[in-house]
């Protein structure tokens, strides 16, 4: 039975631009659904990094509206891993339709998207082409998820492109640490990992502004960023444990432009997270740090 044409395809994947791969995914999908729109999200989730593409997915689903979210990274093309569809009606009305890889990279935007547990999901089914084919099974998104997604768009029902699946069975990421503890000097502390570095070395922590409440974190006046939780300098293997400087003030900020240029700040971001940021330069230069890290918030 046809559905409502879902109409918009919403692209993130790790494939980059410089190649043909993002171009073809669009030229599949706009060839077989005449008039969708595709909106280039990013193509440049670091390769193979699923957490960074379900961070990314997260943060962006709210502001997407109905439509086909269309995630592809790391999808082990040629294994037997899924390729999913998990349909997600929104409180607005509409629906988003999820299709990717069942790695873990749709879980939490969907569930996020939906306000409540995934409900529908089906494993979809391959396209057997009508003669032998001489390509490799080396490119899902072309060859499997760019279909799916246009005939999402062409108003094709879920349930058309596979088989329903239990919900339970997806894959799931572990979520970012973020823990609360306290300092060998008494003070409280708070630890949590950077989920994402932006384009300008902001560093996005796992924590958000109702983690900061639980801990206490007063956001006001001076925050001190630790290396490490027993903070000294002398190391029992003879190398530090962290390349975090220790020590570091942060200066709790409502935006970035209250902060001078090269000074360390705290402020929570356009997407409710707490992120160590600097004035005019990149923090993540300054302080070493990368995605996957884990940080130490001291007050």
């Amino acid at each position: 039975m046809p559905s409502e044409p879902a109409r918009t395809v919403f692209f993130l994947s790790d494939f980059g631009t410089q190649d043909e791969f993002a171009g073809v995914v669009h030229a599949v999908i706009t060839r077989r659904a005449p008039g969708t729109t595709v909106i280039d999200l990013t193509h440049h989730v670091p390769p193979f990094d699923v957490r960074a593409g379900s961070h990314t997915l997260v943060r962006a689903v709210p502001h997407l509206g109905p439509g086909v979210v269309l995630g592809v990274v790391d999808p082990g093309v040629g294994t037997a891993r899924r390729g999913i569809c998990i349909e997600v009606p929104l409180a607005a009305g509409g629906t988003q339709y999820f299709v990717g890889p069942d790695n873990g990279l749709l879980v939490a935007a969907a569930e996020a998207a939906g306000e409540a547990p995934i409900a529908r999901v089906v494993e979809l089914r391959r396209e057997q082409p009508p003669t032998p084919s001489v390509q490799g099974a080396t490119f899902d998104g072309r060859d499997l998820f760019a279909p799916a997604a246009a005939a999402l768009c062409a108003g094709t029902a879920p349930a058309e492109l596979g088989e329903a699946v239990d919900p339970a069975s997806l894959v799931r990421l572990i979520g970012g640490v973020v823990e609360q503890g306290r300092l060998h000097d008494g003070r409280t502390c708070l630890r949590a990992e950077v989920t994402w570095v932006d384009h300008f070395g902001n560093l996005q922590l796992a924590a958000t502004m109702a983690d900061a409440r639980v801990a206490g974190i007063p956001l006001v006046g001076i925050i001190e960023l630790a290396a490490r939780i027993e903070s000294g300098n002398e190391y029992l293997d003879g190398l530090p444990h962290s390349l975090v400087p220790d020590g570091v003030a942060l200066r709790c900020v409502d935006a970035f432009g209250d902060l001078k240029p090269g000074e360390f700040g705290l402020l929570v971001d356009a997407n409710g997270h707490l992120a160590v940021v600097a004035g005019e330069a990149s923090a993540a230069s300054w302080l070493n740090v990368a995605a996957g890290e884990l940080l130490i918030l001291a007050w």
